[in-house]
């Protein structure tokens, strides 16, 4: 029985798999079990952002392996208390985190904390969360119901009330009350068709929801850990949320999501917990990823790698204007509209078979996540395989 006999046997058929096995990759390069070679233009949905088998990585998590994986939270966790001085720092923020497992649960504590700073003696007075049509939450009931999208609330109802969809940021005012607890955002939808907010508009709305008390949830799973060129999108747009979350290209590989947040007194002992959420493993991890990032926006690689991946990807938009209506993004989290949805799929599957990884998103919008540590070779390659594969349309 071969891997993928074995897959489709065992494993739930959750995910539409592309028939491809990867065995092992070095930076935004992959190669498949045929021995095939791949430019990675995703990271794993925007994870390895320090690239594939980055090497100070691997050396931290093996003299963590070597040491203590896992006790649980009800004892100390030096890596951990470490990683939240790295990220709160490297944000400029005055927050404490929560560590967790993956997007969606940090942003289940996102909830948790803006629902339980809603409560007033005890009563729930607050519990209404604004969120945005075409937004991405994340898969679990009550993140799934976050997420603006009708077609993801299907079939898993009933689901928590209080989620209220406007639909866009001009509409957002108009469906305060006293009932809200919170609105959360993502600066860039990355599922909804890497798609920026207006920030003039971020920072008109930041400012109301101050003056009227309400926090403001920024989702950075995908925008976060210099995705855009700041550690945080929020940084970038001059906002100052009572939360963020983030996951993803923070743990370069390994499993983790973070909630940060000024609200630091909301929660007690026993309202939030999780048995793996930052264990020595993953918050070594984010030590390792910051302390890499840091020193590469520093010395000015993050913006010359960002400058010469949109070089590339202007030059590639408009040599193919006629498939493509508009280039969309900031920094390193990109995307092209496509004319349809069959171009788009045809795009995405001649880009496999010439050698280079892409990923669609909502709006037919082909969507360009490179790992932050791209060489101007992988670029190069990478750009060229998907010229192949458009000369094949």
């Amino acid at each position: 029985m071969n891997i993928k006999e074995m897959d489709k046997k065992y494993v739930l058929p959750t995910y539409a798999r592309a028939d491809i096995e990867f065995v092992r990759g070095k930076n935004a390069t992959l190669f498949d079990s045929e021995g095939k070679k791949y430019i990675d233009f995703t990271s794993g949905i925007g994870v390895v952002s320090v690239g594939h088998a980055n090497e100070r990585v691997s050396r931290a998590l093996c003299e963590q392996l070597a040491s203590v994986t896992h006790t649980s939270n009800l004892y100390y966790i030096a890596p951990q208390a470490l990683a939240a001085q790295k990220v709160v720092e490297t944000s400029g923020y005055d927050m404490q985190c929560f560590f967790a497992n993956s997007g969606a649960e940090a942003n289940e504590g996102a909830i948790k904390i803006a629902r339980k700073h809603g409560e007033r003696d005890g009563e729930i007075k607050r519990y209404k969360i604004i969120t945005l049509n075409h937004s991405f939450h994340g898969r679990t009931i009550t993140t799934v119901k976050a997420t603006g999208q009708e077609a993801m609330h299907n079939y898993f109802g009933p689901f928590p009330d209080g989620f209220v969809y406007a639909d866009g940021i001009d509409e957002i005012e108009a469906l305060l009350d006293d009932h809200t607890a919170g609105v959360m955002i993502e600066l860039i939808q990355g599922e909804g068709g890497v798609e920026p907010q207006d920030k003039e508009k971020v920072q008109a709305l930041a400012k109301l929801l101050k003056e009227r008390e309400i926090p403001l949830i920024v989702d950075e799973v995908q925008t976060g850990a210099y995705r855009i060129g700041e550690f945080t999108a929020s940084q970038a747009y001059g906002i100052s949320p009572e939360i963020i979350t983030l996951a993803k290209g923070i743990g370069g590989g390994v499993p983790v999501g973070i909630v940060m947040t000024t609200l630091k007194h909301v929660l007690s002992a026993g309202d939030h917990g999780s048995t793996f959420g930052g264990n020595y493993l993953s918050s070594r991890a984010v030590c390792e990823v910051v302390d890499i990032l840091n020193e590469k926006k520093q010395s000015g690689d993050l913006e010359i790698t960002s400058l010469m991946f949109n070089q590339s990807l202007e030059k590639f938009y408009n040599a193919n204007r006629e498939i493509f209506t508009q280039k969309v993004g900031i920094g390193m989290m990109c995307g092209l509209r496509v004319k349809d949805a069959d171009t788009l799929a045809n795009i995405i599957n001649l880009a496999k078979e010439n050698g280079v990884i892409m990923l669609k998103a909502g709006r037919n919008t082909l969507r360009f996540l490179p790992p932050l540590t791209i060489t101007k070779e992988e670029i190069d390659e990478g750009f060229s395989a998907l010229n192949s594969a458009m000369s094949q349309l």
